[in-house]
């Protein structure tokens, strides 16, 4: 007897495999191998019947289980958690009156967690703290440039550049430009 999801079936055979991807290009020396090798999720193959008065609506929920690729939980012989259903086929003959005979496949699937956490807004404002008082500011004209503006005020043509963000050439007219 195992136990897939809300469903009990009678498995006969269980197969599980695990493989990873490997480069196929050349590593160089002294860097860890383990930079160039994937994992793979681990797989399942499941084959028994499935009987009992309820066999049909179990069936319909595995099918259902499959197409939503909801994540369900196996225990038989192997226990694998995080599963999902890959593929699943059913026969009906003489030899089982009230049942099937079953093949599934299953997928683990590997969930990743994050180290990000929501922050909670409380809603209120922190005060924008100015820490250039001093600053002073200058509405420019036609023809003004940083050269000009280091002439009459002593500013580096850099520091004029760093604080305003235009280019030598397109300076704005009518914009309040820093210039201490």
């Amino acid at each position: 007897m195992a136990r897939l999801g809300n469903v009990t079936l009678t498995i006969e055979k269980e197969d599980d495999s695990g493989s990873v991807d490997a480069t196929s290009y050349p590593v160089e020396k002294g860097i860890p191998m383990t930079d160039h090798v994937e994992q793979k999720p681990d797989e399942f193959s499941l084959s028994g019947v499935l009987v009992g008065s309820s066999y049909r609506s179990d069936y319909e929920y595995l099918r259902k289980c499959m197409k939503s690729g909801t994540i369900i939980t196996y225990v038989g012989r192997n226990i694998a958690k995080n599963v999902i259903i890959v593929s699943i086929s059913g026969t009906m003959d003489a030899s089982i009156s009230n049942g099937r005979e079953i093949s599934i496949s299953l997928k683990q699937i590997r969930i990743a967690s994050t180290p990000w956490v929501k922050v909670k807004n409380s809603g209120k404002k922190k005060p924008v703290s100015n820490t250039n008082k001093n600053a002073v500011y200058r509405v420019t004209k036609k023809g003004d440039t940083y050269w000009d503006m280091w002439k009459k005020y002593g500013t580096s043509i850099a520091q004029l550049r760093a604080w305003n963000k235009y280019p030598d050439r397109r300076i704005p007219i009518g914009i309040k430009l820093r210039v201490k």
